[in-house]
């Protein structure tokens, strides 16, 4: 059964969609962008911050699933420059064990909502 997971500590959905979804024992998560869900504000200040942003809000939707980092098999990120991989690499590897990090890619884009630098879906299982 489909299970929809909706947290105000998030981002709202600004479309027909979820913040995310829960099919059994995996989660599946929209992209998160940085968006500051208290103030409205996108943090745009430099790609680290923004990049901290959207793992944050990850990281409540995954709880509000009864998840974290740890329970995370695949990462999704789209990014506007590549030449920025090495700095959101930097902040997102701070969420993860090496050791029990989940798959992922990194794909260059030509644009994403709101003009944002970079997007990051996920799929977690319990």
């Amino acid at each position: 059964m489909k299970k929809i997971i909706l947290t105000d500590k998030a981002p709202a959905p600004i479309g027909p969609y979820n913040q995310a979804v829960l099919i059994g024992n995996t989660l599946y998560t929209s992209g998160q962008i940085a968006l500051n869900p208290l103030s409205g504000e996108l943090i745009l200040d430099s790609i680290e911050n923004e990049t901290e942003q959207v793992m944050q809000n990850l990281k409540v939707v995954l709880e509000t699933a009864d998840m974290d980092f740890k329970n995370v098999v695949k990462a999704t990120i789209f990014i506007m420059n590549m030449g920025d991989f090495a700095r959101i690499n930097a902040i997102y590897g701070k969420y993860f064990d090496v050791e029990t990090a989940p798959a992922r890619e990194t794909v260059q884009v030509s644009g994403l909502p709101k003009g944002v630098n970079i997007e990051i879906s996920m799929i977690a299982v319990l």
